[in-house]
């Protein structure tokens, strides 16, 4: 890696009303400026890197993983909003409450659920008006936030509390943006009290959890749903998870299990719309599948092409759009010195989008993700993240993804007004709007 260009903090200052309002185009225009990698410099603090470049993203994420962890962005920031779980921890309470949260998204486990999500899927979408353009983002939303809850506390009647806590979950987000977006008014945030107000709104949140899983406890039934195999969990010593850690770890699926979730599913929704031929051949493949009702997982698994549309869906709009990571160490990256506390910003979008590593990158292809003609894009392609911090539910995300798009797409077909989908990069990566009409097979 040659010697990166830094772009001084006067630049920053200067541009401080294109980052802020889209800081994807930042990236890009100096990705073609001054190459795959690029140094940004914030008075005496350490250097930030923004990359773009694959072998470097896999250095940092797998190769010498040990020597970076989670910035200050998730274990504190985003931690004081959400606990200190599995996706805001670093070091040895990070891997421990991994390897206790894992086996609830092994497959095996997850093939008991897949009747509770399937049910939440099509509850959900009973809302859907046909024969009316509206906006579909709230709810795919409320279906992915509602598909975690029912897989969470499958028997438990807590709509209102759900409602709540969505409530609850997006109103801190939009705080934490904020903050982020502006974090020379941090200072101004906690002087007006707004940080305050959603603290407060955080301890609502938990206490809230705290009576469902209580109620839980007390009742001493078994759902063998995800709350269920957390609280089974044990630690080396067999002692279960202390309640906070608990709610902790519930709060971060929730967050993390929706968001993702609920974005995907919009941009490809967008993007069948725009192409009703690749509609088309999901439906065929849905009227081919010769699957009992009851074995949903099997059905799942046969489902491939849809599952192409929704990887290359990830490849285009990857919702965690720029993975973050801090040097706890002095490093090494192609002769070029990584001083140790170096924060590196690994631009996935980017990546996704490089014109050495895809073949027409803007255009939406499933074709390229074909199990019969793909090449292996692993060294280029992260839409869950890589090495030993890649996301813990993934497999349950793929699944949900799937089954939704099945249960549309064999019921309506679907157009949009849009012409242009356009992007809102927040802390993850979302359409700014999803017209969509729902026209009855």
């Amino acid at each position: 890696m040659k010697s990166l260009h830094t772009i001084s903090q006067l630049q920053i200052l200067i541009n401080r009303k294109q980052i802020l309002k889209d800081p994807l185009s930042f990236h890009r225009e100096n990705f073609e400026k001054y190459g795959d990698s690029f140094r940004i410099r914030l008075g005496r603090k350490h250097p930030v890197i923004i990359t773009r470049n694959p072998v470097f993203i896999k250095h940092v994420l797998q190769k010498q993983h040990k020597k970076y962890q989670k910035s200050p962005i998730q274990t504190v920031d985003l931690a004081k909003y959400i606990g200190y779980g599995i996706l805001t921890s670093n070091g040895e309470h990070w891997r421990t409450h991994r390897r206790m949260v894992q086996p609830a998204f092994h497959k095996e486990k997850l093939k008991n659920l897949m009747g509770t999500i399937r049910v939440a899927i099509q509850f959900e979408l009973q809302r859907i008006a046909p024969n009316k353009t509206h906006d579909v983002f709230p709810l795919m939303r409320d279906l992915a936030f509602q598909v975690v809850a029912k897989s969470l506390f499958s028997s438990a009647d807590i709509r209102t509390q759900m409602e709540q806590l969505q409530s609850i979950t997006e109103s801190n987000q939009q705080m934490l943006v904020k903050e982020m977006r502006q974090p020379y008014l941090k200072w101004w945030f906690y002087l007006n009290g707004s940080i305050k107000k959603h603290l407060n709104l955080t301890k609502k949140a938990q206490i809230l959890l705290h009576e469902i899983i209580e109620e839980r406890r007390n009742s001493e039934q078994e759902n063998d749903d995800l709350l269920d195999m957390l609280l089974q969990a044990r630690y080396e010593d067999g002692s279960p998870m202390p309640q906070k850690q608990l709610i902790d770890e519930v709060m971060i699926l929730f967050t993390a299990g929706h968001e993702t979730t609920s974005n995907a599913l919009s941009f490809m929704l967008l993007l069948l719309a725009k192409h009703p031929d690749i509609q088309e051949r999901i439906h065929q493949e849905l009227n081919k599948i010769n699957v009992s009702v009851d074995d949903i997982m099997q059905y799942v698994l046969q489902l491939q092409y849809t599952k192409q549309c929704i990887e290359e869906t990830m490849r285009l709009y990857p919702p965690g759009f720029i993975i973050d990571r801090i040097s706890i160490a002095h490093d090494e990256f192609n002769g070029k010195k990584i001083s140790k506390n170096t924060l590196l910003l690994l631009s996935v979008y980017e990546v996704h989008k490089h014109p050495d590593f895809w073949e027409s990158p803007e255009k939406f292809n499933p074709n390229r993700f074909d199990a019969k003609n793909k090449k292996d894009y692993s060294d280029q392609y992260f839409p869950f993240g890589a090495g030993p911090r890649m996301c813990v539910g993934n497999n349950f995300a793929m699944f949900e993804m799937i089954l939704t798009i099945a249960e549309i797409v064999k019921k309506y077909r679907i157009t949009t007004p849009l012409e242009k989908i356009e992007i809102n990069p927040l802390i993850t990566l979302k359409p700014k709007e999803v017209p969509l009409t729902f026209t009855e097979r």
